[in-house]
C-alpha cells in the first residue's frame, strides 16, 4: 500500500490533498484532490478529461516526484505521446526514466460475450504491477465506460465498479477516473459519482454557435470547495482553469495617482490624474475618440516603466499602431521594448467565458499595472446582456484585487442627457469619461464630459476635444448667447468678438483723440482768460495805485492849503 507524499499533500481538516499543479483546480479545492482516493472527472466528449487527467500525471513525475500509471482502455499510448506534443510534456522521457508508466488495455465486447462472466481481477493484477515497477503514487483510468463496455448486467457492473473503486483506495494511490457523460445523470452508469470521494464535471457548452469551456467541482468529500462554474482554457500551454467569482469587495484603495496620459484631463482630476487601480470607464458615440484616449494612457503607463496590455477586441495590433502615429503616440515603441502586450481577437471567437479566463490568465503572466479593454461592448455579441453583466462584473473585480488600473471603452448612443452604455456597467465604474459628437455648422465636434471621478473633487466644466499631430488637447468650451459653441462654429464667433473688440478700441481711440482736441481747445480758451484776467488785474492795480497816489496827492494840497492860509501872528507895541 502507497501513502501519499505528505510533504506535497495539504492536510484541510485532515484530509489530505495531492497537488494537480493545473492552475486554478488547485485553488479552487483548496490545495488539489484527495490525495489517496478516486477522483471522477466525467464530461461529454471532447470536454478535456483525458487532457486534465494526463497534465494531472505529468506534473505529478516532473514536478512533485509522484510517479503515475496512466491506463488507457481506448487510445493507444502513441497516439497519447503525439497529442500532448505541443505542450511539450515530455512524456518519453519520463517513460525511460520509469517515472510514468502508460499501458493501453484492449477491452473486446465479443471477447466478453463469448467468455462470459466479467472479472476484473486481470486488471488489478496488471495495474498492480505497473504500480510496484515504479513505485507509482498516481493513478489515472481512462475511461471507466469503455471498462465495463460489454457488460450488461448491471448488479455485477456496480459490484465491479466498487471493487474498483475499494481497491483504488487500498493501493493509496492518488486516482483519477475519466467517464462520459451520462442522460440525465453525471455518467453512463450513474454509479461512479456516488463511490467518488471527488466529482469534477467538466462541460463543453455552445451557444449562439459559440463555445465555451466550464469546470465545476459537483462534490469533495471532507472539505470546503469552490461550488460555481469556472471557465477553463486548453491551449498551447495546456490547461488551465480560472477560479473567478463575483466575490468579495475587499480590494485595497490605493491613494496614488497615475496619469492619464492628457495634461489637461490630469488637470480636471485635481492636477494629478486616476487612482491607482481604479476602472475608468471611456464611452462615447462612434468616431469621438474613445481608442485614441486609450492609447494615450498606455502611452503613459509605458513612459513610467509600467506594463500594460491591451485588449483589442475590433481593431489589429498592427491597425492601432498605425493609426496612433497620426496623433503622435507610437505604441510600437513600447512594443519593441517589452513594455505594451497588445491581446487582439474578435468578441466572436471565444464565448464569454472563455474571454474571461484568457484575460485573467493573460494578466497573471504578465503582470501589468495598466490594462485597456478596447471596446468592452463588443463583448454584447458573445451573450446575452446579463451575461456580459455578471461577466464584466467578475473582470472588474478581479483587476481590482491585482490593483490594476483599467480604462474600458464603450459605445452610447442617444444625447449627452440620456447617454447609457449597452450593457449598463457606469455605475462600476470609479471615473467616466463621456465623449460627445456635437453637430453645428454642418460639422461634427467633440466634446468631453467628466461624469464622475470618485473620491476627488473634479472638474465639472464640459472641454472641447481636439486630436493634434502633438496628442489630445482639451480646450474650455465656448458658451455665448446661442449656447456651447465649438469647432468652426467659435472660429466664427471669436472672429466676430475679435471684430467687435476692434470696433470698440478703434472707437476708444477716437473718443480720445476728440477728448485730447477739446482739452487743448479748452485749455487754451482757459490761457486766454487768464491772460485777460492777469490784463485785468494790472489794470486793476494800476487803477488802485493810481488812486492812492490821487488820495495822497489831495491831502498834501490840502495840507499846503492849510498852511497857506495860516495869518502869522501880530508883535505887541512898545
Amino acid at each position: 500500500m502507497h501513502k501519499p507524499n505528505l510533504a506535497l499533500a495539504r492536510a484541510t481538516a485532515g484530509i489530505f490533498k495531492a497537488r494537480t499543479g493545473i492552475d486554478g483546480i488547485d485553488q479552487l479545492t483548496g490545495g488539489g484532490i484527495p490525495a489517496g482516493r478516486p477522483t471522477l472527472v466525467c464530461g461529454a466528449a471532447g470536454c478535456g478529461k483525458t487532457l486534465l487527467a494526463l497534465t494531472f500525471l505529468y506534473n505529478g513525475a516532473a514536478h512533485f516526484d509522484e510517479p503515475g500509471v496512466f491506463m488507457t482502455f481506448e487510445e493507444r499510448p502513441d497516439d497519447l505521446v503525439k497529442n500532448v506534443a505541443s505542450l511539450n510534456y515530455d512524456i518519453d522521457r519520463l517513460v525511460k526514466e520509469e517515472k510514468l508508466a502508460i499501458d493501453h488495455v484492449r477491452v473486446e465486447r465479443a471477447e466478453i460475450e463469448e467468455t462470459g462472466e466479467y472479472d476484473l481481477e486481470g486488471l488489478f493484477i496488471r495495474l498492480g504491477y505497473a504500480i510496484d515497477k515504479i513505485g507509482a503514487r498516481r493513478v489515472v483510468l481512462d475511461t471507466v465506460e469503455a471498462l465495463f463496455a460489454g457488460l450488461s448486467n448491471q448488479a455485477v457492473l456496480r459490484s465491479e465498479l466498487r471493487r474498483l473503486f475499494e481497491w483504488l483506495k487500498d493501493r493509496g494511490v492518488t486516482a483519477i477516473i475519466t467517464g462520459e457523460r451520462g442522460g440525465g445523470q453525471l455518467t453512463r452508469h450513474g454509479l461512479e459519482e456516488y463511490v467518488s470521494d471527488c466529482v469534477i464535471l467538466l462541460d463543453n457548452r455552445v451557444h449562439e454557435h459559440i463555445t465555451t469551456r466550464r469546470l465545476r467541482v459537483v462534490k469533495y468529500r471532507g472539505t470546503a470547495h469552490g461550488t460555481n462554474e469556472y471557465p477553463f482554457l486548453i491551449d498551447e500551454t495546456g490547461i488551465s482553469v480560472m477560479p473567478i467569482t463575483s466575490a468579495n469587495l475587499d480590494h485595497v484603495a490605493p491613494d496614488e495617482r497615475v496619469s492619464s496620459g492628457i495634461a489637461d484631463l490630469d488637470v480636471m482630476l485635481e492636477g494629478r490624474g486616476f487612482f491607482r487601480g481604479g476602472s475608468v470607464l471611456v464611452s462615447g458615440m462612434a468616431g469621438s475618440g474613445k481608442s485614441s484616449i486609450a492609447a494615450q494612457f498606455a502611452d503613459a503607463a509605458c513612459r513610467s516603466g509600467e506594463r500594460c496590455i491591451y485588449f483589442a477586441l475590433e481593431e489589429s495590433p498592427a491597425q492601432i499602431t498605425r493609426n496612433m502615429r497620426s496623433i503622435g503616440v507610437d505604441l510600437q515603441h513600447w512594443v519593441d521594448n517589452g513594455l505594451l502586450r497588445f491581446s487582439a481577437h474578435r468578441p466572436s471567437l471565444f464565448g464569454l467565458e472563455t474571454h474571461l479566463a484568457t484575460m485573467h490568465r493573460d494578466v497573471e503572466e504578465f503582470r501589468p499595472t495598466a490594462v485597456i479593454i478596447d471596446p468592452l461592448s463588443s463583448l454584447l455579441n458573445s451573450g446575452q446582456k446579463h451575461d456580459v453583466q455578471a461577466m464584466i462584473v467578475r473582470l472588474v473585480d478581479f483587476l481590482k484585487s491585482q490593483t490594476v488600473t483599467t480604462m474600458f471603452t464603450s459605445l452610447t448612443h442617444g444625447s449627452v442627457e440620456t447617454a447609457m452604455t449597452d450593457m449598463a456597467v457606469s455605475s462600476l465604474m470609479d471615473t467616466w469619461l463621456l465623449l460627445y459628437n456635437r453637430e453645428s455648422n454642418g460639422e461634427h465636434n467633440r466634446q468631453l464630459y467628466l461624469i464622475k471621478s470618485r473620491g476627488m473633487a473634479h472638474s465639472n466644466q464640459v472641454r472641447e476635444f481636439i486630436m493634434t499631430h502633438d496628442g489630445i488637447a482639451l480646450r474650455e468650451v465656448y458658451v455665448g448667447p446661442e449656447g456651447v459653441l465649438t469647432g468652426s462654429a467659435r472660429v466664427a464667433q471669436e472672429a466676430r468678438e475679435r471684430d467687435q473688440a476692434m470696433l470698440r478700441q478703434h472707437e476708444g481711440e477716437r473718443r480720445n483723440l476728440e477728448f485730447a482736441r477739446r482739452r487743448r481747445r479748452i485749455e487754451a480758451q482757459i490761457e486766454e482768460l487768464q491772460a485777460q484776467l492777469a490784463d485785468d488785474r494790472l489794470e486793476l492795480k494800476g487803477f488802485a495805485e493810481e488812486t492812492t497816489a490821487r488820495e495822497q496827492q489831495t491831502d498834501d494840497d490840502r495840507a499846503r492849503m492849510s498852511t497857506s492860509r495860516m495869518v502869522a501872528p501880530r508883535r505887541a507895541k512898545t
